[in-house]
């Protein structure tokens, strides 16, 4: 009777031998490129860096517009217990409305850029950002809070008229030399708000 061991053996190296081919073969390919020359490492999805970075300009236009929208806020507070016409009223809470979640965007924007948030100043104490376009003086501020009815009302259009104007300009410039897209897309829609914001105010002091 013939004898199975020689046999048994030659199939056990023929086995050895294919799973060692097919192991150098799966190293070959993680290593190597189709021309035989080393792969590049594939990066993860998660490790790929995002689109869309900052510069200069984005940070300087969201710490310029936090202040400028603060006033503007506080500006509109004024007028739910001292504005006459309802228009007027109405026209302010609808800048509070508007306003006071865009200031929590610019806020969580520089946070995430690891850049300051402008402090909050006591009162209407905006004399740190006098020089920002439209704004108003602590003068004026405190004049302001001390009219009533139509002289209020009127008051009231004159300087925000005069605070949009300077949004408008401050949006426009990061339209120009910003890089961050959610940034611009905001200053694209201050600049097409508070335009329609001025032609009604405008209309409202009877000069449209």
């Amino acid at each position: 009777m013939t004898s199975l061991r020689p046999l048994t053996r030659r199939v056990a190296l023929v086995v050895a031998t294919a799973a060692c081919a097919l192991g150098l073969a799966a190293c070959g390919s993680s290593d190597r490129s189709g021309d035989g020359s080393p792969a590049k490492p594939t990066a993860s999805p998660s490790a790929r860096v995002p689109s869309g970075g900052h510069n200069a300009a984005d940070v300087a236009f969201a710490k310029g517009m936090i202040p400028h929208h603060r006033q503007a806020v506080e500006m509109a507070g004024l007028a739910a217990t001292r504005a006459s016409s309802p228009q007027v009223k109405e026209f302010a809470a609808q800048i509070k409305k508007a306003q006071t979640p865009e200031i929590r965007t610019l806020s969580g924007w520089l946070t995430a850029w690891h850049e300051p948030v402008p402090a909050q100043m006591p009162g209407m104490d905006h004399s740190a950002h006098a020089d920002m376009p439209g704004m108003q003086g602590m003068e004026e501020m405190a004049a302001l809070k001390k009219k009533s009815g139509r002289d209020f009302d009127r008051s009231f259009l004159e300087m925000m008229v005069g605070h949009h104007r300077g949004a408008v300009t401050m949006a426009r410039a990061e339209q120009d030399k910003g890089a961050y897209g959610r940034a611009k897309t905001l200053a694209a829609d201050i600049i097409r708000n508070q335009s329609a914001e001025i032609t009604r105010m405008n209309k409202l002091l009877g000069k449209g």
